[in-house]
């Protein structure tokens, strides 16, 4: 195999598939190594790591055909300190790969592919399929993964949870203690339901280059696979079953208040400092008397804070959260006004952009 190929792109390429090469964890060492294959003038280069599997296709001026293994991280990083605009030459003898680039030469040690394990097949006649651009995927995606939890006893939850519902398809990810629901895609002739790991769904997004502008999705019943340019990750999908949680969701709120989001989001921070030592508690209040919405910390050793912003008050209400949930959620809208939800101070609250209804945000209160 020789292949002849640009240093910039030869090193985006790996700097890809060597974030998903898996082979400490697994206990398989071949799965430390990135395939390179070399076909009919098509060049790709794969990792997996047994639950996902990252191909990026490489654009190169000359190739032969054959196929080896090498060590994913060494010749990325080998390969992201060569000068750019470089040409790089990748010649193989037997299990020694030789990289050549204008006066720098490594011999990698490579191993057959043999052992480099299968990837399995969607049958694209048969698998679901979605397209939608770059930018809606990302500000969708950003907006839900903040939600999912990281407790591995509760797998359903660890993951994005990908519905149809009348004509639409929609994302939803939940912890337990807040949720997150995003309108994906208006309208859609398929049927889904099924949950994506929320670290499949950050590898794609870290994957994504500037110049992509859409995003291929096709479901089969145990897999996902996401085609962005030339990049195709597979991911298996989350066994078990996602809580209904549309039943969650209150249909309306007892209050509604509209605030600047910045000015929401710098007093939620002064009171966050105050809340470090009483597990993040912050007070939300608001006071028809006074025309103010107040967001401020319960008092405790290190002292208190209040912060109060002028707006229309239609009830009185007061709710105590966990800071760092209200900031997640403010910190993904899109949107310079934010619409607030409270039902009574026992009532989760709801956030949402003042206009759009694209996207939902419930938090849970804490016992004040």
């Amino acid at each position: 195999m020789e292949l002849e190929v640009d240093s910039g792109k030869l090193s985006k390429a790996l700097n890809i598939v060597s974030r998903v090469a898996g082979g400490s964890k697994s206990g398989l060492p071949i799965l430390s190594n990135v395939l390179i294959r070399a076909d009919e003038g098509k060049v790709s280069l794969t990792t997996t790591n047994l639950n996902m599997a990252v191909v990026v296709y490489l654009p190169v001026s000359k190739s032969e055909n054959g196929v080896i293994t090498v060590p994913a991280k060494l010749i990325a990083e080998f390969v992201s300190n060569l000068p750019k605009g470089n040409i790089v030459n990748i010649s193989v003898d037997g299990t020694k790969i030789a990289v050549k680039s204008k006066g720098y030469k490594s011999t990698f040690n490579g191993t057959p592919a043999d052992d480099f394990p299968e990837l399995p097949e969607i049958d694209e006649d048969k698998a679901v399929r979605f397209r939608m651009g770059v930018d809606e995927f990302k500000v969708g995606v950003n907006q839900v993964i903040v939600a999912s939890s990281n407790d591995l006893t509760r797998p359903a939850l660890t993951g994005v949870y990908f519905n149809t519902d009348e004509g639409a398809l929609y994302i939803a990810s939940t912890d337990g203690y807040r949720l997150a629901e995003r309108k994906f895609i208006e309208k859609v002739e398929s049927e889904i339901k099924a949950i994506v790991p929320t670290s499949s769904l950050a590898e794609v997004m870290r994957s994504m280059s500037e110049e992509a502008e859409e995003v291929e999705i096709l479901f089969d019943e145990a897999q996902v696979i996401f085609r962005i340019g030339e990049i195709e990750i597979t991911s298996k999908l989350i066994e078990g079953s996602f809580p209904d949680y549309r039943q969650l969701i209150p249909k309306e709120s007892e209050a509604e208040i509209v605030v600047e989001k910045k000015e929401l989001i710098r007093v939620t921070k002064l009171a966050a400092l105050f809340a470090r030592e009483v597990g993040g508690s912050i007070v939300l209040e608001a006071k028809t008397a006074t025309g103010t919405f107040s967001v401020g910390s319960v008092a405790n050793e290190y002292g208190e804070n209040d912060s109060e912003i002028e707006t229309d008050i239609p009830k009185d209400e007061r709710v105590t959260l966990n800071s760092r949930f209200l900031m997640d959620a403010l910190n993904v809208l899109d949107e310079e006004k934010v619409k607030l939800g409270f039902s009574g101070k026992l009532a989760p609250i709801i956030v949402k952009n003042e206009k759009s209804d694209k996207y939902t945000h419930i938090i849970m209160p804490l016992k004040s």
